[in-house]
């Protein structure tokens, strides 16, 4: 089986002959763009919007295509020079392509009927909710120069500084047993069987933040005020407004989900500590204990092994998505293994004009390893429902993004439960429970600390001493005494990338949502196990086009209700209490 995915779908190399001839056509297709909003007349007709549609689209199609296959090259090699360069071509394309998109937004969002236009044009009918959403979002866009110009400068401000952060994180090494090992590594070593190797990795991993915080703490405080700049100019009250327009999330919706979880968290505080009396520790859990393995966790897995596994566990529940995977591990879509200069942890990412999808992952052949497998190829199977779509109805918001992945993750830990002896049972609730305790106590702690670091960045430059202090704090407040205060971990903010994203800010919540929506809906499915799937599909094809609150309505919950949340965490509550009786 493939080590490394393949990429040639796409392009076989930059030197590539259809690379180039992309390039070009991005290129003619920005100025085709440019050409046709400055003579466009208002108000439009079904010919000239069906027009206009077709001409973004086409843009939309070849920037994505270059965009994305330099994207990946660079996340399995931070040290690509040459995909860099070309990268940083394809965004001057983009921002100079950002004026007559900002028009292309207002020409539709302008439109007073869109239906009208609609019964006479299919290609309007198709794109409907993106003019609604056009017509939301005419109050918070820019002049068309003014637009250019932050994406513009956002290549070497916002974004450049991002790199920054992904390179060192990237790059940095430190001694261990004898050899170099990057951050990556270090942190993949905290779930080693071997509780001296556990802690010594977690000590080098800090060993590793002094080396590069200085430079990440310019990153994040750079990238913070430009986003706080813009969402003014836009007029949002604030990034988080912001962040949850983009989410197509009512303020409602997260603070009965916040609200949920900080009633819960004393008992995921009580799981903690009774695995840290399991280890042997009468104050907590020291940081470096997090993700030890308890009960019988010695099982590891082949890359093949893995994928016979996830198959055999799938196919029952559905054969669609065991489908996705089979495609998946048979179609070198996976790249697998860590490696110097290769990005830490694992994304997804939909390859909808193909109907294929890449994972990236840094595969270690621990149970934990397969559970991160199943949640990247939820998103795949995700990504399938989306691909009929016209190519700009394919992008689904954050909090949904989450949802497909955590479902395959709740299906995967039953499965390997309902055939576990019960030291077998221990291990498994325990990386069930890990993994939970990270989409709630530890995101948490992020949403607490990226909503103080936008608060007092405006302000205040912080100091990478700032911010380790800041990033106790929000840890303590998440974990309280279900932690050993004195072994937390302050370099969190420097090593996690959604904080260093200028376009996609609060990248936390969403794990939150995705994991407690998911539960809910698996405790759906096995209620009504004939009819869910196909309301399931259903709900994950329409997220492109629907709000959070519609996701939540398709599926027959209202998601404004504190109380489905509720029921939620209290699921995973006597997941905890059947940890702690075992």
């Amino acid at each position: 089986m493939n080590e490394r995915w393949n990429l040639d779908i796409l392009y076989t190399g930059l030197d590539d002959p259809s690379y180039e001839k992309d390039v070009a056509a991005a290129t003619a297709a920005s100025g085709r763009l440019a050409e046709l909003t400055s003579g466009i007349t208002v108000p439009l007709t079904a010919e000239t919007a069906e027009q206009l549609l077709l001409a973004a689209e086409n843009y939309a199609v070849l920037i994505s295509r270059l965009a994305v296959y330099l994207n990946l090259r660079i996340s399995v090699d931070t040290e690509d020079g040459a995909a860099k360069a070309q990268f940083a071509r394809i965004m001057r394309i983009d921002s100079q392509t950002a004026a007559a998109s900002a028009a292309v937004q207002k020409l539709l969002g302008g439109i007073e009927d869109p239906e009208a236009l609609a019964a006479s044009s299919p290609v309007v009918r198709d794109y409907l909710c993106l003019i609604r959403r056009a017509r939301e979002d005419l109050s918070h866009m820019l002049s068309n120069e003014e637009e250019a110009l932050a994406s513009a400068m956002d290549a070497t401000g916002g974004s450049a500084w991002g790199d920054l952060q992904a390179y060192l994180t990237s790059t940095v090494s430190t001694d261990f047993d004898g050899k170099p090992a990057t951050l990556t590594e270090l942190r993949n070593l905290a779930s080693s069987p071997d509780p001296s190797v556990r802690r010594a990795a977690y000590e080098a991993e800090l060993a590793c933040y002094p080396k590069i915080q200085d430079s990440v703490a310019f990153a994040l405080n750079n990238i913070k005020n430009q986003v706080i700049m813009l969402a003014e100019k836009r007029g949002f009250a604030s990034p988080l407004d912001q962040a949850l327009h983009a989410s197509r999330m009512d303020r409602k919706t997260l603070d009965a989900l916040m609200s949920a979880i900080e009633e819960y968290l004393p008992h995921f505080r009580r799981y903690l500590r009774k695995k840290a009396e399991k280890l042997g520790y009468s104050d907590g859990l020291p940081w470096f204990e997090l993700f030890a393995p308890l009960g019988d966790s010695h099982r590891t897995f082949t890359t093949e092994q893995a994928r016979d596994y996830l198959l055999t566990c799938f196919r029952t529940l559905s054969p669609e998505i065991a489908d996705v995977m089979r495609d998946a591990f048979d179609n070198a879509w996976i790249d697998f293994f860590p490696r110097s200069g290769k990005s830490g942890g694992a994304f997804d990412c939909g390859l909808p004009e193909f109907k294929q999808s890449r994972v990236m992952t840094n595969f270690d052949g621990s149970f934990a390893a397969v559970d991160t497998l199943a949640h990247e190829l939820g998103h795949a199977f995700h990504d399938r429902q989306v691909q009929d779509h016209r190519p700009m109805n394919t992008d689904y918001p954050m909090p949904v993004a989450e949802t497909a992945s955590t479902f395959n993750e709740v299906h995967l830990g039953n499965y390997a439960l309902a055939q576990a002896s019960d030291e077998e049972k221990l291990a498994l609730l325990e990386s069930d429970l890990k993994e939970s305790t990270q989409c709630i106590m530890d995101i948490y702690s992020r949403y607490l600390f990226e909503t103080a670091v936008f608060d007092r960045c405006r302000d205040q430059f912080l100091m990478a001493a700032d911010l380790n202090e800041l990033m106790l704090d929000c840890q303590r407040k998440a974990y309280g005494e279900g932690l050993d205060s004195r072994f937390m971990n302050s370099g969190m903010w420097v090593c996690k990338s959604h904080y260093y994203s200028s376009g996609l800010s609060f990248y936390n919540f969403p794990y939150a949502f995705g994991n407690l929506f998911a539960v809910g809906l698996y405790a759906l499915y096995l209620d009504q196990p004939d009819s869910f799937m196909e309301r399931y599909k259903t709900m994950l094809r329409e997220t492109p086009i629907h709000t959070m609150e519609e996701n939540g309505a398709v599926m027959g919950i209202d998601l404004t209700d504190r109380g489905f949340w509720i029921k939620s965490l209290e699921l995973l509550k006597a997941k905890i209490d059947a940890f702690c009786a075992l």
